[in-house]
């Protein structure tokens, strides 16, 4: 087991069994940080549950031409206390397979697709997407970085590319609800921003691959001059996550020809900036409430039918 795997363990070990629905989400979230050989514990247990689930310790790493030791790793990895708990799972995602609900992962989209496959292939993918990043969400990781950003003093939002455009929704959302927030994707000034933060402020950084120098840079900075740090990435074993104090893990986004990664992790990601700013608004309730209504009436006149004072052009 490599370090990377060993910490990972260390976080989940005592934590409560996923429920079986999130089985598959933790294999396809956990899996990039195993070892090959706990990767094909994993592959088989979330390709074909009801056989494995019948299957003792040794009977499923004789499948898998691995280990019982490895068998038992894997199972604890994924947040079962031994092999006996997985299995139950195991029986448990079986039966639900079998009443018939939808398959764990769909076709890729074709390049001679019709539009209405395209539309359903996306929906129902978007759907997975969510469902697993909302499976593998640690809600304690989520409610202690929620409690740091409700009384920070300012929050800076680091992502580049797709994950930029997600830091600048999270930045606009606290913004509307009366907190000092900033996204940045320029490499430079995330620095020269890191910089200037102290033990009362919080950085975020937003990587789906948890190796992008530029947002690992500024996270690093922030860390060392004792601010509060978050990592939202779909690869909690990733650079990015040395240096946060709190890890949100999104899920791995499932790529092919015609849906680049960044489709996937940018539904996910958002998904994780809307329980930040939901949980935020809700602890401060008193004060978030009054600023969101504000910004609303602010902005009231430029959605008036005839746009606003003046008629149409607003004059």
């Amino acid at each position: 087991m490599t370090q990377d795997v060993k910490e990972i363990f260390a976080g989940v070990a005592g934590a409560a069994p996923p429920a079986p629905a999130a089985l598959a989400a933790k294999v396809r979230t956990l899996a990039p940080s195993m070892t090959r050989s706990m990767q094909r514990v994993a592959e088989a247990v979330a390709g074909d549950p009801a056989g494995c689930a019948a299957l003792t310790v040794t009977g499923l790493a004789e499948l898998t031409g691995t280990s019982e030791a490895t068998v038992v790793r894997t199972a604890r990895l994924l947040g079962y206390p031994g092999y006996r708990d997985l299995r139950l799972a195991l029986a448990g995602l079986a039966a639900q397979q079998q009443s018939g609900r939808a398959p764990s992962v769909t076709a890729d989209i074709a390049v001679d697709d019709p539009i209405a496959d395209v539309v359903a292939k996306l929906a129902y993918d978007e759907q997975q997407t969510l469902a697993d990043t909302a499976a593998a969400l640690d809600t304690v990781q989520l409610g202690a970085a929620v409690a740091a950003l409700a009384t920070a003093r300012r929050a800076e939002i680091y992502g580049v590319a797709a994950s930029g455009l997600v830091a600048q929704d999270l930045a606009q959302k606290l913004l509307r609800i009366g907190h000092i927030a900033h996204a940045h994707s320029d490499p430079h000034l995330a620095v020269t921003n890191a910089v200037t933060l102290r033990a009362k402020d919080v950085a975020i950084a937003i990587t789906h691959s948890g190796s992008t120098g530029d947002v690992i840079e500024p996270l690093r900075v922030a860390f060392e001059h004792g601010a509060t740090t978050i990592a939202i990435t779909g690869r909690p074993d990733g650079a990015v996550s040395q240096y946060a104090d709190h890890v949100l893990t999104t899920s791995t986004a499932r790529e092919s020809e015609l849906r680049p990664a960044a489709m996937s992790s940018r539904t996910s990601q958002l998904l994780v900036v809307d329980c930040l700013f939901v949980g935020v608004a809700q602890r401060t309730y008193e004060t978030a409430a009054p600023a969101l209504a504000a910004s609303y009436e602010a902005l009231a006149h430029r959605h008036s039918p005839r746009g606003g004072p003046g008629g149409p052009s607003g004059r």
